[in-house]
């Protein structure tokens, strides 16, 4: 099993027990920031666990064009920045697009691809040439087998840094299932495997 090192974490197989846990959104820097505190208060009370903070800049992939997005990339990556210097805990946030990388790298200690976008070329590689740590969520769409794929696009960068996420599988139209099969399949690639509980049934 490979080590992923991720600003003072080391997610690795038998490592501590590691959470990705924040709001789904930034609406502002005072909820983010209190929900961080929180949130880092919860996870060192138990023995050993890791955190790192998650929330998105923008959620580009809302069903609705009414729906919030967030805040936009250049105001929440510096709130991003804020928590991560005040609190001393790492970050993370989807990226969307090729161009938002460049930013996104400087402030970011994961970056984090969408299930949407899981098989998004371009956008995996340009997060693999970073050389930083990637957690690509799998698509609800995608056998756990098939991520094998998305792992040699970024090994094939030289980046070994990568955790794999699944957040269900689909079953039928709008439903979502946890599919347990797919974690151990998803842990012989050689990475860890992150179980996202937030979407699933």
């Amino acid at each position: 099993m490979k080590n992923v090192s991720i600003a003072n974490l080391n997610i690795q197989k038998k490592g501590p027990l590691t959470f990705i846990l924040g709001p789904c959104v930034i609406e502002s820097k005072e909820h983010v920031l209190k929900c961080a505190k929180f949130l880092k208060e919860l996870v060192n009370s138990i023995d050993g666990a890791q955190l790192i903070f998650k929330a998105s800049y923008d959620k580009a992939n809302r069903n609705s064009i009414h729906s919030f997005r967030g805040l936009g990339v250049d105001e929440g990556l510096n709130i991003l920045q804020e928590i991560k210097e005040t609190l001393g805990i790492p970050v993370t946030s989807d990226v969307h697009t090729v161009e938002q990388i460049a930013k996104a790298e400087k402030v970011l200690d994961l970056l984090q691809i969408p299930a949407f976008l899981c098989r998004q070329t371009d956008l995996v590689v340009a997060a693999a040439k970073t050389q930083k740590p990637i957690n690509v969520k799998k698509g609800q769409f995608l056998a756990p087998w098939d991520m094998n794929n998305v792992v040699e696009k970024i090994n094939n960068f030289g980046n070994e840094q990568i955790i794999l996420t699944d957040r269900g599988t689909s079953f039928g139209y709008n439903n979502l299932v946890s599919d347990f099969r797919a974690i151990p399949i998803m842990q012989s690639f050689g990475y860890p495997v992150c179980y996202d509980a937030s979407h699933s049934i």
